[in-house]
């Protein structure tokens, strides 16, 4: 914590600097004779900047961070000097879509990809965040799940976070705006089956040992028996009342945030 407390004083300092440099917006003297390096210099501020606050993982400093770089990008797009040599603009394009998918700011999340030309539809971190949501909306949390691997090292955050949703027992849909999390999982489960093998539980609500999913079975008084686990299709029965309100609340969400994208 102490580093990154030492390196975000250091970034302020460099933000105030930055405004003294005649080619930095808002000045924009683009006719100064080191203006290049000016630029140059500012975008690996405010890139690092975003780069800190994801480290940090400060939704406040995320939002201003990404709020001054977008803004740079914007204002020095008509010289192409701040865009040259080595631009990651659209990698931090996908990180911030990632950043809204996370936060569950679809409508954002879709403006935000409508801005991305075709040139950065290609790059890693944009497609990485338009196949988590597809997954996600999906209902395909097994997916978003192995995603970690396969991801660019700076997307980890939200694999992480969206694990975490996925595994939050008091995750609901609605609040969240994903299809199910491991408490509909379970419930649908318990809805279906009598039983299941261990083994089949397991994969089917996504836990990473058998250990977990024996504590989890305890939680909700799930009978186990060598290696089959016995649901409480009664006690599923009473909630299929609420698990139907979820449905309906969740097709009125999509139908709201549809409405709100068009």
């Amino acid at each position: 914590m102490t580093v990154l407390k030492d390196t975000q004083q250091l970034l302020d300092k460099l933000k105030i600097k930055l405004i003294q440099l005649p080619a930095v917006p808002p000045n924009s003297d683009f006719s100064s004779p080191t203006a290049q390096q000016e630029l140059l210099l500012a975008r690996d501020v405010y890139e690092h900047a975003v780069l800190l606050a994801l480290k940090s993982q400060s939704e406040a400093a995320l939002e201003s961070s990404f709020t001054q770089l977008k803004t740079f990008y914007a204002d020095t797009r008509c010289v192409r000097l701040a865009r040259a040599a080595g631009s990651r603009e659209w990698m931090f394009a996908g990180l911030n879509l990632l950043r809204l998918l996370v936060a569950n700011r679809i409508a954002e999340f879709h403006t935000e990809l409508e801005l991305i030309p075709a040139e950065g539809m290609t790059v890693p971190h944009v497609v990485s965040a338009v196949q988590l949501e597809q997954w996600l909306m999906e209902g395909a949390y097994n997916k978003v799940l192995a995603a970690g691997k396969s991801l660019p090292p700076e997307c980890s955050f939200a694999v992480e976070q969206l694990s975490a949703t996925v595994r939050d027992p008091n995750t609901r849909s609605l609040e969240r705006g994903f299809v199910y999390t491991l408490e509909e999982i379970a419930s649908c489960a318990e809805a279906s089956y009598s039983s299941l093998k261990l083994a089949d539980a397991q994969v089917l609500m996504m836990m990473t040992s058998k250990k977990e999913l024996e504590g989890y079975a305890k939680q909700h008084g799930w009978a186990l028996e060598g290696d089959v686990v016995h649901f409480h299709r009664a006690a599923a029965a009473d909630a299929n009342a609420e698990q139907h309100l979820r449905l309906i609340n969740h097709a009125l969400l999509y139908a709201k945030e549809l409405e709100r994208i068009v």
